[in-house]
């Protein structure tokens, strides 16, 4: 699912490398994912995200990361990731500002997800939600705030509609 806003916005992907002329953006997506260990924080990288379907970047996340926590990773599967994913919500956090890793170019924290009263103009009312809080942290060398926009739009009207979600 992350694939997908990605690959719309093929900038989100691009590594920085201020010494070369134009912008590089390569033809696959690798997302690194933070993961909280007893020895701190380590972010693997998933390959392929863009080719791989919901279950099993799943399946991939719930492995790589028990190998995170065990202390079981190459260094080459932490390597390489042209955008980086931050989750807080397990532990409450409700908003943050990540850090972009460099050369990416752009990182998304997740915060915890809550059941808020929105307004429905179509009932006129107000309506309960579950709302997903994310933020997302960008180099304005390679990204700008259209671009971010965009970015964001896509990825949630990706999560507004889970049947949608389940079938990529």
């Amino acid at each position: 699912p992350l694939g997908l806003p990605l690959a719309a916005v093929p900038r989100f992907s691009a590594p920085l490398d201020v010494e070369a002329p134009g912008v590089g953006c390569g033809d696959y997506i690798r997302v690194g994912v933070a993961v909280e260990t007893p020895h701190g924080l380590l972010v693997p990288v998933i390959r392929d995200v863009d080719r791989k379907g919901v279950l099993r970047l799943a399946e991939e996340l719930q492995e790589i990361s028990q190998r995170a926590r065990e202390r079981k990773l190459s260094p080459e599967e932490m390597q390489g990731a042209t955008f980086s994913l931050s989750n807080l919500g397990g532990i409450g956090g409700t908003g943050f500002t990540p850090i972009v890793n460099w050369p990416e170019v752009a990182i998304l924290g997740v915060s915890r997800s809550q059941m808020k009263p929105l307004w429905d103009p179509g009932k006129e009312a107000f309506v309960p939600r579950l709302v997903m809080p994310f933020s997302l942290t960008y180099d304005h060398r390679l990204i700008d705030g259209a671009d971010a926009a965009r970015f964001c739009r896509h990825l949630a009207g990706i999560l507004e509609d889970p049947l949608g979600l389940a079938l990529a």
